[in-house]
């Protein structure tokens, strides 16, 4: 199953969404994005699993946060982390995978590092990026080499075997578009 557009106009709403990429694909303006069309609630994983002065919340805390907002009937995620993945994805409907390029992911990823240091905006629970984030080992420069294979093949597996949830594949800025423009759409009163 490939990008699916307007035909999805027909299928039933999905209350329950996972938007998944890479570092830097944008899966967090997009999830914002389906919360305002679609009215379900969204949640900010980076806001769930990092406490001020990047603390990483300890990991049965966040399968705890994680499994409580997917117990609901109602939800989009901006992502899924590997040591707790299977939970969301046991409750999914609608996963939209951003599988774009190296290239464009990289370039948005570094592009909104260098205006976080620019203009000091806060991240998630406060923390802000900083020169030291940013070139440190654990910078999320270095997790987007890291993760990127990985993310892209685990999307592309989704794409081919799909199971019981349907998954939007988008390779471009130009399906995302229409994609949105057909969510509209659908949820216009």
């Amino acid at each position: 199953m490939e990008y699916l557009g307007r035909e999805e106009a027909n299928k039933p709403r999905a209350s329950r969404i996972l938007v998944y990429g890479v570092t830097g694909s944008g899966k967090t303006t997009l999830a914002r994005r389906i919360g305002e069309i679609t009215g379900l609630p969204w949640y900010s994983v980076d806001d769930l699993t990092w406490e001020p002065n990047w603390v990483q919340v300890e990991s049965g805390e966040q399968r705890k946060r994680i499994t409580e907002i997917c117990s609901r009937d109602e939800w989009v995620l901006d992502s899924a982390y590997a040591q707790w993945r299977e939970i969301p994805l046991a409750h999914v409907q609608l996963i939209v995978a951003l599988d774009y390029p190296r290239w464009v992911s990289l370039g948005r990823l570094v592009r909104r590092c260098l205006q976080r240091l620019v203009d000091g905006k806060p991240i998630c629970n406060g923390n802000r990026e900083s020169l030291v984030t940013l070139f440190s080992r654990e910078s999320i420069v270095v997790w987007h080499f890291k993760s990127f294979g990985n993310k892209r093949a685990r999307m592309r597996q989704w794409v081919s075997n799909p199971g019981e949830m349907t998954v939007v594949h988008i390779q471009t800025r130009r399906q995302l578009d229409i994609w949105v423009r057909d969510l509209e759409v659908l949820y216009r009163p």
